[in-house]
């Protein structure tokens, strides 16, 4: 049953991806359909973002993930490389959880 699922949601995928090739290009040429990809691009990623850093499973958590996003949005804002706003997250964490907070 699992691989029939894997199965059914790779055919979706790949449907999709098909759908958006066969999409005419002047319809993606609007100004407003690219603004909306772009968002929805955002939107995504926040979202994600947002579930991996603050819930472990079905519950709410605060640990040591949430100050490092701080940090990595502090150094993004400040235009930091992407290496560097990785590594400073990935130190506030672990310096974090070395003290001791879960």
């Amino acid at each position: 049953m699992t691989w029939l699922a894997i199965l059914a949601a790779s055919a979706v995928c790949f449907a999709i991806k098909l759908v958006g090739h066969l999409v005419p290009e002047h319809w993606l040429a609007e100004p407003r359909v690219a603004r909306t990809a772009a968002l929805v691009t955002v939107a995504l990623l926040s979202a994600l973002v947002g579930v991996q850093t603050l819930t472990d499973g079905r519950a709410l958590v605060l640990d040591a993930r949430v100050p490092a996003l701080a940090v990595a949005g502090v150094a993004l804002a400040l235009r930091a490389p992407f290496v560097v706003v990785v590594a400073a997250a990935a130190l506030t964490a672990g310096v974090l959880r070395a003290l001791g907070m879960p």
